[in-house]
């Protein structure tokens, strides 16, 4: 089936998908698993094999397609309902209606609660995909309505296949492939020179929690702060080139502050992960495993910095700041959460145990 070649890797998922469509689909499906992993690919596959038509669906234009994506940082109650209201229309010119919800896992609680109505008991010709990042956050009601597919991080093999496609090769392929950790959206920010940029940074704050006796967490919170609203501006600028044609100007200040507000979110959990990948790569040098290093770009710094007086303490950082991403909630005190997450760095990292004599 060759619209599943469109997505790397992923056999038990594709499998699961081409017996679906051997036999009857199930009334809704949820694919869930990390981002960059090439589950909005598969859906739009899996939607242009039901609906008969992979090319115009790939292009989203197929009239028996229907594409829902969050606005800014969460899908809210209105979009449910106009998904609602459409879902009760008979498909244009295939046998089937195909509704995607991209992002289900920001789903408010009013949205899930609105979109469980019509899950349970969907019209015979609608199949509605859900595709989340996180299995979390949808409510059991939800999750046990839908068939679910399982998607995992891809191999380092088919990361550097994408960015070899891209034009990368040699030593900066083999580390930035490293980096991206099995995840195609973090290739595509490593080649992006503003994310590269923001990336630099954020090791440097990393470094500078143990060798900067000047660290303040109050600072380096900030300074996360404003990378973020970096990346906010962007998505704003971005969002202000397209969007509904009728439009009040209430309606597009929204719009807008949800776009920024939504990429900024994205860009303080995308900081996290290089924070967390920094103090464990700090663990792995002192171990004397540098082949398994993921920040293999900055080997150097990383053998400088990563002594067996520091790995201990290094692995419970490490921890700490997953700690955070897995509680965090930008639009809630974002900027305590980070002050006090740097206050615990610093209290882990500074002071190192004195060698024994």
């Amino acid at each position: 089936m060759n619209s599943f070649e469109t997505f790397p890797e992923q056999d038990e998922a594709k499998a699961l998908l081409r017996a679906a469509l051997a036999e009857r689909p199930a009334h809704a499906y949820l694919f869930h698993g990390p981002r960059g992993v090439g589950k909005r690919r598969a859906a739009l596959a899996f939607a242009g094999e039901l609906i008969g038509d992979p090319g115009r669906v790939a292009r989203r234009a197929h009239p028996d397609l229907y594409v829902l994506e969050p606005l800014g940082d969460q899908i809210r109650i209105d979009p449910i309902r106009e998904l609602r209201r459409d879902l009760h229309m008979r498909p244009f010119e295939a046998d089937r209606r195909v509704y995607l919800i991209f992002g289900a896992h920001v789903m408010n609680e009013d949205a899930a609660d609105a979109l469980l109505k019509d899950i349970e008991e969907p019209p015979d010709y609608a199949v509605v995909v859900l595709v989340a990042d996180d299995l979390g956050p949808i409510p059991p009601t939800i999750r046990s309505r839908c068939q679910l597919v399982a998607f995992k991080r891809l191999s380092q093999r088919a990361v550097k296949a994408y960015l070899s496609s891209r034009g990368l090769g040699g030593d900066e392929l083999e580390a930035l492939a490293r980096v991206a950790g099995g995840r195609l959206d973090r290739a595509d920010r490593l080649l992006d020179a503003e994310a590269g940029k923001r990336r630099a940074a954020l090791i440097e704050l990393a470094r500078s929690v143990y060798l900067d006796s000047t660290f303040d967490p109050g600072t380096a919170s900030k300074r996360v702060h404003e990378l973020a609203q970096e990346r906010g501006a962007q998505a704003r600028a971005q969002a202000e080139e397209s969007g509904p044609e009728h439009e009040t100007a209430r309606e597009a200040e929204q719009r807008l502050r949800r776009a920024a507000r939504g990429a900024e979110r994205e860009e303080v959990l995308a900081s996290l992960d290089i924070l967390t990948s920094w103090y464990r790569d700090l663990v792995v040098v002192a171990a004397g495993a540098d082949a398994a290093v993921v920040n293999s770009d900055r080997l150097a710094e990383l053998t400088e910095d990563g002594s067996a007086d520091r790995s201990q303490a290094a692995e419970r950082a490490a921890e700490a700041v997953r700690e955070t991403w897995r509680s965090f909630e930008f639009q809630v005190q974002a900027n305590l959460a980070l002050e006090a997450l740097f206050s615990r760095l610093r209290r882990e990292l500074a002071t190192l145990p004195q060698p024994t004599r």
